[in-house]
């Protein structure tokens, strides 16, 4: 377990075995949020790594035998 120190400026580092079993890197956005009296960073990924997440979802839609 890490145990990090809030600086006066509210800072903290996140230690170096979780950033590489995170794979975190320089310059990368985390998410803050309070949950049930804690904090949880959550890493955010960029748009792009959502492209073809869905690839042979079934897209057609019925239509109404009047509807062309």
């Amino acid at each position: 377990m890490s145990i990090v120190t809030i600086s006066a400026r509210y800072q903290v580092v996140i230690p170096r075995d979780v950033r590489e079993h995170l794979q975190l890197q320089p310059g990368q956005k985390l998410q803050a949020l309070p949950f049930k009296g804690r904090v949880e960073l959550i890493p955010l990924a960029p748009i792009e790594s959502a492209r073809g997440f869905v690839r042979g979802l079934d897209t057609s839609v019925p239509r109404d035998g009047d509807r062309v």
